[in-house]
């Protein structure tokens, strides 16, 4: 427990001595429909650190590692945003993470400049570098805290809009934030995100 509460508390301190949340690098994508709900987003290719983890290790602590330097070629990478949750191993959003089989698993999404080819080679064995293909999602935002009772509320309400529309999604959804802990609730940028099946 008081492992968990200093990794948080590292967390904290990481984001919030940073730039401004806006300055962070963002995934490059194209909006291809709009609504007064929500918008359907094309991301182009992303490359993402993934660790694979059991329930005593820190995934984020693995990759927050990783960026800092430990890697092959003693190379810092920059941190991304959003910081992205699901349930599902193949989401594809910066940072995700999900429990499989028994595994957690957490993505870190590098910056553009880099490809699977190109990225610092991880030391630990448990980070993977992967290449994402181009998706598209559906995607709503919201400000206020980024707890899971808003969270739900949102991705009900998207959801409830694309059966609506008949657009059909194809994985689980996705809880994207972008903001510091210490952001005030009226300026946090929230999303809830689903993976599409578009034409």
């Amino acid at each position: 427990m008081q492992k968990n509460v200093v990794l948080f508390l590292i967390f904290i301190v990481f984001i919030a001595t940073g730039m401004p949340a806006m300055s962070y690098e963002e995934p490059q994508y194209k909006i291809v429909k709009k609504t007064d709900i929500y918008e359907v987003r094309r991301y182009a290719q992303r490359t993402v650190a993934q660790a694979k983890y059991h329930g005593e290790d820190s995934g984020f602590r693995i990759l927050f590692d990783y960026i800092s330097g430990e890697n092959e070629s003693a190379t810092d990478v920059a941190m991304t945003v959003p910081v992205a949750q699901s349930t599902d191993i193949n989401m594809t959003v910066p940072v995700t993470q999900t429990n499989n089989h028994g595994k957690m698993v957490m993505q870190f999404f590098l910056p553009k400049k880099y490809t699977k080819e190109t990225a610092p080679r991880p030391k630990d064995s448990r980070i993977d570098i992967i290449d994402l293909p181009a998706t598209y999602y559906a995607v709503i935002s919201y400000s206020g805290f980024a707890s899971e009772e808003y969270f739900q509320k949102h991705r009900k309400k998207l959801k409830n809009e694309l059966d609506e529309n008949s657009i059909t999604v194809s994985g689980p959804p996705i809880k994207a934030t972008y903001n510091s802990p210490f952001t005030l609730p009226f300026f946090r940028r929230n999303e809830a995100m689903y993976r599409l099946n578009w034409d």
